[in-house]
């Protein structure tokens, strides 16, 4: 399998910025909370979407 570059770097920053706090998940959630509150960023939250309804197809009578 080929290694994909942009995964790679993604992965290479993950595993740097999860060393920052030690691994440890509730200094990573609360570093992120702080960093939506300042404004760095923020999370989309988007309606589901509706499924797709097929049509219903028509069965043809043999006769």
């Amino acid at each position: 399998m080929t290694k994909d570059a942009i995964v790679e770097e993604v992965r290479r920053i993950r595993q740097r910025y999860a060393a920052r706090f030690n691994y440890d998940l509730g200094a990573i959630f609360r570093d992120l909370q702080e960093r939506q509150g300042r404004g760095e960023f923020s999370v989309v939250s988007r309606k589901p979407r509706r499924p797709r309804v097929q049509p219903p197809t028509q069965s043809r009578r043999a006769g």
